[in-house]
């Protein structure tokens, strides 16, 4: 059985505001920097690390990597769902759309303008973590990546499905352990 750890990034200056997508350059908040250094601290076996090639991810990654002497694994799987048009756009002014109610009810069927679908990004997400799984049997995995993939990971891991997709929590720094 390998232990997988779905590791959400630790808060940014836009956390709860922002739409941040895969934008680049958006980094840690120091708070976000102190819960990093929390999740490195509480976990108790790390036999790798990857992470999505994002800086916030990255750098949640670190103190972990650092505690357990990993090289951290860069994999596009586990990067944010792309967000298309959306990108860097306030959640006040989304929130305004009727787009967003499909978002908030209906995940499964929206597919953000101009980026990805819930389906595929969840179909990304659970390809990427079953062939980590698969690289480490019996070992136990830091995946450091973002609320939605890791919302759509238990969704389909859990069979929830697309219904309680919204009702999953992913908070910054929070650890999802899955054992495949």
């Amino acid at each position: 059985m390998t232990i997988i750890y779905l590791i959400r990034h630790g808060e940014t200056p836009t956390t709860g505001k922002v739409l941040p997508g895969r934008a680049p350059g958006l980094h840690l908040s120091e708070r976000g920097r102190m819960q990093a250094a929390n999740v490195a601290k509480h976990l108790a076996r790390v036999d790798a690390a990857y992470s999505s090639p994002l800086e916030r991810a990255r750098e949640t990654a670190l103190p972990t990597c650092e505690r357990f002497g990993q090289k951290l694994v860069l994999d596009d799987g586990l990067l944010e769902a792309d967000f298309g048009t959306w990108t860097g756009k306030s959640l006040e002014e989304l929130a305004k759309l009727p787009e967003w109610q499909v978002v908030q009810r209906r995940p499964g069927e929206f597919r953000f303008p101009g980026g990805e679908s819930f389906v595929e990004m969840q179909h990304r997400v659970v390809g990427c973590v079953r062939a980590i799984a698969a690289r480490h049997p019996g070992e136990a995995v830091a995946c450091f990546t973002h609320a939605d993939p890791i919302k759509a990971a238990l969704a389909h891991f859990t069979g929830r499905g697309w219904s309680a997709f919204q009702q999953i929590p992913a908070e910054p720094c929070s650890v999802s352990e899955l054992e495949l």
